[in-house]
């Protein structure tokens, strides 16, 4: 998550270059220029975009020096874990969708945590009953087998022209060296303080002297930058089968906690083979037609390509571009409202489930769900889900279940390079902190990733497909996103945090730019609605506090304000070899858009 403040550039050797590139935005972008972040950036020899200046800086450091966009999506997303240590790190996981230019083919990565082998459905249920989130999270029966290292190998096994060790070098220094605090990393610190003081090793490390950080004071994490200058050397196997494994299972299993804080933190049942038998895996992308163009995704275990694409399959038949704004968000609205019922029961693991993932994104599936929308009328939530094996017309083929609770943090980077490859990459710890407890030693927390896990059935009546199992994913609203042209080269690619509302940020942000013809850096920009099946639609305050709310209420519609929704980030291809880089104008502080030479 982006961070308004006064962060430095001055760790990485290119700052002074990259400073020269938040200079170039073109005259018309509002930017915001705290610590050298600009929401957009054009140019030339490949673009970055992310939450995050020191991340984004590294990122065109790597292109500066011949590196590709895979080079450079690991490096970005490595520096991200030293200055966006709450959202992202080598204790988490991710998906990584991957343009490749010279075949015009879109590859990616299922690089979620995974389940430990010991786990059953009832890994969450406590004398016959679930356990309370908060129980839950700061403990050691959250914690997932991390995906992220292994991640960022197969990419450059793959794809990649750079060695991993090289790749770390940035994010290394920059933790070595520091970063600027900025108020929302010191809110964010704030915001789990009491959390943080169960784990002595993660009060140690994120309130420096026993106290909150100091906005403006330099936060550096030696013990991070020697497990990087350990990764680089070793390789990944360092964590699947060395000793930095070792002390993520330890503690994972017995975690470190302060005895006067009272803290019951349940022990977790990771353990070394759960590490050694893990594997990031590469599948095919989710693919479905839209307005001519080809949009691809992420395939289950994570919903985002799923259901971002049926939903856009349903607004196929609409005319967003000549609708009013209310009729454009009322079938909006709509639309994520049916995919998100039919999300809650169709999808999972794959390994475990049978997932329709062909029929959910099949154009008569979308229609046969798209005739429940009506305009002058709202569904009610929780809806029921269709049967996408056998569509009926306005059908829905089952029990209504509510929506299960998703965490909202993560965080996005997205790059192009030279050469035409483009990366969208989400990775996450899950919620702000993730578990909260620090490996001793090691400088990174460990994520909650397997909260994401239904603790028990939404509806007793209906299956759910996201209970937990051995070695199972839990289902994930991650949506990177590439968007082809009927020649299969980039239009646009995009992506975000936000748990389950990824999916509609994304989906927003994509009509906003292909529909309504806002440019990437206004599409992003634009206030939020999301509905996920629930009986009220989240609004930013640009919509809550509108017009166009009491006419959506009106019709049926029922709201209710979310302050900050997502925050995302994206490329755009441009004639003549020219990149887009956009980023979030004010949400968490504003992102950081660069390029590798600014257009004149």
């Amino acid at each position: 998550m982006g961070r308004p403040g006064t962060r430095k550039l001055a760790v990485l050797a290119v700052s002074a270059a990259v400073v020269s590139v938040g200079a170039a935005a073109p005259p018309a972008a509002t930017t915001d220029k705290t610590a050298g972040k600009v929401p957009v950036a054009v140019g030339y020899g490949g673009a970055v975009a992310s939450v995050d200046a020191d991340a984004s800086a590294a990122g065109i450091e790597v292109l500066k020096h011949g590196g590709n966009a895979v080079d450079a999506a690991v490096a970005t997303a490595a520096a991200l874990g030293v200055t966006e240590p709450y959202s992202a790190g080598i204790g988490g996981g991710g998906y990584f969708v991957y343009y490749d230019a010279k075949t015009r083919t879109v590859h990616t990565i299922d690089g979620r945590e995974t389940a430990p082998l010991s786990a059953d459905a009832d890994l969450f249920t406590e004398n016959g009953k679930p356990l309370a989130f908060a129980d839950a999270v700061s403990s050691g029966l959250s914690v997932g087998t991390p995906g992220t290292p292994a991640t960022w190998q197969k990419a450059l096994d793959e794809w990649g022209s750079t060695k991993l060790r090289t790749l770390l070098k940035p994010a290394e220094r920059l933790a070595r060296n520091g970063f600027t605090v900025d108020d929302t990393f010191r809110a964010q610190t704030a915001a789990n303080e009491t959390r943080f003081r169960y784990f002595p090793d993660t009060a140690k490390l994120f309130l420096p002297g026993g106290r909150l950080p100091v906005a403006g004071s330099t936060f550096k994490n030696p013990e991070l930058a020697r497990t990087y200058e350990q990764l680089g050397r070793q390789g990944v196997g360092a964590l699947y089968r060395g000793d930095i494994g070792d002390d993520i299972v330890r503690t994972a299993e017995h975690p470190p906690v302060d005895p006067a804080s009272g803290w019951k933190a349940r022990p977790g049942k990771l353990a070394e083979k759960d590490l050694a038998v893990y594997r990031a895996k590469v599948q095919a992308p989710t693919r479905t037609s839209y307005r001519g163009l080809n949009v691809y995704s992420i395939a289950p275990s994570s919903s985002g390509g799923t259901t971002v694409g049926e939903a856009l399959n349903i607004l196929e038949r609409t005319d967003l571009s000549k609708a009013s704004e209310v009729r454009y968000l009322h079938r909006y609205i709509e639309a994520s409202r049916i995919a998100f019922a039919d999300r809650g029961r169709w999808v999972g693991d794959p390994a475990f489930e049978d997932v329709p993932t062909r029929q959910l994104l099949a154009q008569r599936y979308a229609d046969s769900r798209a005739c429940l929308i009506k305009d002058d009328a709202v569904l009610t939530s929780p809806l029921a889900p269709g049967d996408p094996r056998h569509p009926a017309r306005c059908g829905q083929g089952g029990t209504a279940a509510p929506t299960t609770y998703e965490g909202e943090n993560t965080t996005h980077l997205t790059v192009a390079d030279k050469w035409g490859n483009v990366v969208a990459y989400t990775l996450t710890i899950e919620q702000t902190g993730g578990s909260g407890i620090t490996v001793p030693g090691r400088g990174f927390l460990l994520n909650n990733e397997l909260t994401d896990f239904s603790f028990a059935p939404a509806n007793p009546a209906v299956h759910d497909p996201n209970l937990p199992g051995p070695g199972k994913r839990p289902r994930s609203s991650i949506s990177p996103t590439i968007v082809l042209d009927r020649h299969d080269r980039p239009v646009v690619a995009v992506g975000s945090p936000g748990g389950a509302t990824i999916i509609t940020t994304v989906l927003q942000t994509l009509t906003g730019f292909l529909d309504r013809h806002l440019p990437l850096v206004d599409a992003i920009a634009a206030p939020r609605a999301s509905q996920r099946n629930a009986a009220q639609t989240e609004l930013e305050p640009g919509l809550y506090d509108s017009d166009l709310r009491k006419q959506l209420e009106a019709i049926g519609h029922s709201f209710k304000q979310n302050p900050e929704i997502g925050a995302a980030t994206g490329v755009q291809r441009l004639p003549g070899g020219k990149w887009l880089a956009a980023a979030e104008k004010t949400r968490r502080g504003g992102g950081s858009a660069m390029v590798v030479n600014p257009a004149p």
